[in-house]
């Protein structure tokens, strides 16, 4: 607050009026003031005050809404965060604003740490600023953010045991839908290559460009029929995609399983529907959750300084949508 005061040539007493949105000061001093901090990285209900004042015991968490197993995952972090004396504070990452604005609003709300999840847009200034004030904790996300710590699920390994599996039920036609440039896209991809070398399978590798969207795999579906021969089975990027993938094909009359296997990845709820049934591979939101908040824990009440890199392995959940590659392939 001294190093605001003295850039516009205030009383400290002035900025805090200000920061605390008090009446006194003229519009133009606290847009003076308001630039300053800004500038200076300065933001009301730091770490450094939350040490000062009474603890908060508010762990802030940024959300996307688009992706349905982060809705486990949020339940997941709720919980967690009761059993050890935390509350919750959500701010979701929804396209009318920037992350920049729902990161400062939970600063603003005197979040003790921050737990982000979902895909990221980069590693910004402002997240970097936030990561020096607050611990930061990153959940599935692709862009690393120095002195943060990460939870995520071993990708590539995921993709392989679900390549392993079709391999073992007579599959050669696998073809991947990606997920586009975010890096657990790519980390997925690799899983697929790596899995489909190790195979012997490497002549058949096919991919489609996708996105963690049910549009991206119903155009792959679309693509898929025009072009010939189908596979024998698909392995989409997520969830979403897979059951945009679905949809196309049994309104063509394909049967799924019998002509055609289909994977997702994340088993989220979706998976679970009756109507879908699909084989997935398996995130774990519960332990993303419970190894998250034990970030946290570690950082704010053990004193732990050092950013830490925290990764389960995931597993297959196998239901109605896959089975033995069709007779004569």
């Amino acid at each position: 607050m001294g190093d605001v005061a003295a850039r516009v040539g205030v009383s400290r007493q002035l900025v805090s009026l200000v920061m605390r949105d008090a009446a006194g000061p003229s519009d133009e001093t606290r847009r003076r003031v308001r630039a300053a901090a800004e500038e200076l990285g300065y933001r009301p209900h730091t770490a450094a005050q939350l040490l000062r004042r009474s603890r908060s015991r508010r762990i802030g968490v940024l959300f996307d809404m688009d992706q349905p197993h982060n809705v486990e995952l949020v339940e997941g972090l709720y919980a967690c965060a009761q059993d050890v004396g935390y509350g919750i504070t959500l701010s979701a990452d929804v396209p009318c604003r920037e992350e920049r604005q729902a990161i400062e609003e939970l600063l603003g709300l005197r979040s003790e740490a921050l737990i982000l999840t979902g895909p990221s847009s980069g590693a910004s200034p402002e997240l970097e600023k936030a990561a020096e004030q607050v611990p930061v904790v990153q959940v599935s996300r692709s862009a690393p953010v120095p002195g943060a710590d990460l939870v995520r699920t071993a990708e590539a390994p995921g993709m392989s045991r679900a390549i392993g599996y079709l391999a073992d039920l007579g599959h050669r036609d696998i073809v991947h839908v990606d997920g586009g440039a975010a890096l657990e896209a790519e980390e997925r991809r690799r899983g697929y290559r790596d899995a489909m070398r190790r195979h012997g399978l490497a002549a058949h590798a096919r991919e489609l460009p996708g996105a963690f969207t049910e549009e991206s795999g119903a155009r792959a579906a679309r693509e898929l029929l025009a072009g010939g021969p189908l596979p024998t089975a698909v392995v989409t990027a997520n969830d979403r995609c897979a059951r945009g993938l679905l949809d196309v094909f049994v309104r063509a009359g394909v049967r799924v399983p019998d002509d055609v296997s289909v994977i997702g990845y994340d088993d989220s709820r979706l998976a679970h529907l009756s109507f879908l049934d699909l084989t997935s591979v398996r995130q774990d939101p519960a332990q993303l959750a419970e190894l998250a908040v034990q970030a946290v824990i570690e950082r704010l009440d053990e004193g732990r300084a050092r950013a830490k890199e925290f990764v389960i392995t995931p597993t297959l959940t196998v239901r109605g949508t896959s089975g033995p590659a069709r007779a004569g392939e």
